[in-house]
């Protein structure tokens, strides 16, 4: 077998797997060239990310693709958005150097402070971060760890963001990681300690939970999970 025709069988086997999924929404197939999936070492860099032209929402893992399938549910977009407009809220008012932002917008991981292209190999697509270095943010997205990440569970995405993703925001050094599970309305707050790591994490079901990076700002459960 030829590698364009291995690179076709891959992609089969992708979207077999897609239409399975509760979450599938179907989107056009685009054809592309077998260099887009397949390099000598298997992995890509942001470089590579840059060449894709397909209009599929991918995330870089240490060089690893994984594609973002599933567009966001009502709920999930719904508590976005009640976030969102809380943080903005209290930035706003109280006058913050910081920024918010939502899905799709890059962020961009690098070892060892490097900021070439080609040496980057992690770019994920948080469904909110709030940045509150300027020096962080390009024209491309932001460059290094946001203070806060949030991102909202769903059934094709818990395993990662409670696992890889846990430890890749923590090694990164992002300050303050939430994660929302919406069908059990729960809050889990990991906040990063003096040795670098988040611990086990702080799990809300009702109440308030203080925003660790915003002095003085509580998000209420009722209002996180609001319709």
């Amino acid at each position: 077998m030829t590698e364009e025709e291995l690179n076709q069988r891959r992609i089969a086997e992708i979207y077999e797997t897609m239409e399975d999924s509760e979450d599938y929404v179907r989107i056009p197939r685009v054809e592309e060239s077998a260099a887009v999936y397949i390099t000598p070492s298997g992995r890509y860099t942001y470089a590579d990310y840059l060449t894709w032209q397909d209009y599929r929402r991918r995330e870089l893992i240490h060089g690893v693709v994984h594609d973002l399938f599933s567009s966001p549910s009502m709920l999930h977009a719904k508590i976005s958005r009640n976030l969102i407009f809380l943080f903005l809220w209290f930035v706003r008012k109280r006058k913050e150097k910081c920024q918010v932002f939502h899905a799709p917008f890059a962020v961009r991981l690098s070892k060892n402070g490097e900021i070439a292209d080609d040496k980057i190999d992690t770019v994920v697509e948080p469904d909110i971060c709030v940045v509150c270095d300027a020096s962080k943010l390009d024209t491309k997205g932001c460059i290094g760890a946001p203070d806060l990440i949030v991102e909202v569970q769903s059934p094709s995405t818990r395993r990662r963001d409670l696992n890889e993703k846990l430890h890749l925001y923590e090694s990164a050094g992002v300050r303050e990681y939430w994660t929302i599970d919406p069908p059990p309305k729960t809050l889990t707050v990991f906040l990063l300690q003096e040795n670098s790591k988040y611990g086990a994490g702080t799990v809300y079901k009702k109440g308030k939970a203080p925003v660790g990076i915003f002095e003085g700002l509580t998000i209420g459960l009722k209002e996180l999970f609001e319709e």
